[in-house]
């Protein structure tokens, strides 16, 4: 059984201003979470001196979006130089948690900061601080064995580290990596926080095709609910890959890469970045998808 996203009509739903010079060349790879009233996006954007910043959108039917004017966050030391990158938002407790790419000369490398309201921040810096080169993070929802999980990416394998404070990580394990002769044959990386099921933690991952020219995809794994280091199944065929014109051809061109996966109203809503121009939105219904994760 394979999946496949289905994508929005009314995509893209988020496009560059040209009168904000911030974000008027770019806007892509965003972090979505629903708080039961509000879905609440933060997306990376870039203007005229191509430095990344986040900028804060809502919306009340996760479509249509209303943004702010200015970003709400911004580089702020030398290790964010060349700018702030595709968050993701995972809520543990009564804050939620970033994780995002903080990324200079020396290369990417991940950081950690929090918020209440999306307005004010509070910065934790570089968390995985003895490695450089290192992105595509995310926070599973939950401790698991008491610990706190994160996965992120040393090219081109998706890994785990592990905290018993959110601040200090280590024990770095790789848990998948490219497949030869598949979609995802160059590298992968985590795309949206990992959702529990009752059949293990689904994730949302992006793959790279070694191509004439790189193609992106999305598809899914399955980890193990008390041991996330095992997978136990994972999308022979991409559940999305670029298609329309909006996705081939951009800044970055064959691209849909997606930070994001939101549950509402028995569907996953999926945003991703097409060809690092635009954001658009592709849903699925969940049903379909736990069928998929109960046949192993």
């Amino acid at each position: 059984m394979e999946l496949r996203l289905e994508r929005h009509p009314l995509n893209p739903i988020l496009s560059p201003v040209p009168e904000h010079l911030w974000e008027n060349k770019f806007v892509f790879n965003c972090a979505v979470v629903f708080d039961g009233e509000l879905f609440h996006m933060l997306y990376r954007a870039q203007g005229a001196d191509m430095v990344s910043r986040i900028g804060y959108a809502v919306s009340v039917d996760g479509v249509r979006f209303n943004r702010l004017e200015k970003p709400v966050f911004t580089p702020a030391s030398k290790e964010e130089l060349y700018g702030v990158e595709d968050p993701r938002i995972t809520k543990i407790g009564d804050k939620y948690y970033m994780l995002y790419t903080a990324y200079s000369p020396k290369g990417p490398r991940v950081a950690l900061a929090s918020t209440k309201n999306f307005i004010t921040w509070e910065r934790y810096g570089i968390v995985i601080k003895d490695e450089v080169n290192n992105k595509d993070a995310a926070l599973f929802p939950e401790k698991i064995n008491g610990r706190y999980v994160m996965m992120h990416r040393f090219e081109p394998d998706i890994w785990l580290a592990f905290s018993d404070d959110l601040i200090n990580w280590g024990d770095y394990v790789s848990i998948a990596g490219p497949r030869q002769g598949y979609w995802d044959n160059l590298k992968i990386g985590a795309g949206a926080p990992p959702i529990k099921t009752p059949y293990g933690w689904l994730l949302l991952y992006h793959g790279v095709e070694d191509a004439s020219r790189p193609i992106y995809r999305l598809g899914f794994m399955l980890l193990d609910l008390n041991d996330p280091t095992k997978v136990l199944k994972r999308s022979e065929e991409p559940i999305l890959e670029p298609e329309e014109e909006w996705e081939v051809f951009g800044g970055v061109p064959n691209v849909v890469f997606s930070d994001a996966m939101v549950e509402y109203k028995g569907k996953y809503y999926v945003y991703y970045g097409a060809a690092d121009n635009y954001i658009a939105l592709a849903t699925i219904d969940v049903e379909k998808v736990l069928e998929w994760c109960r046949k192993i």
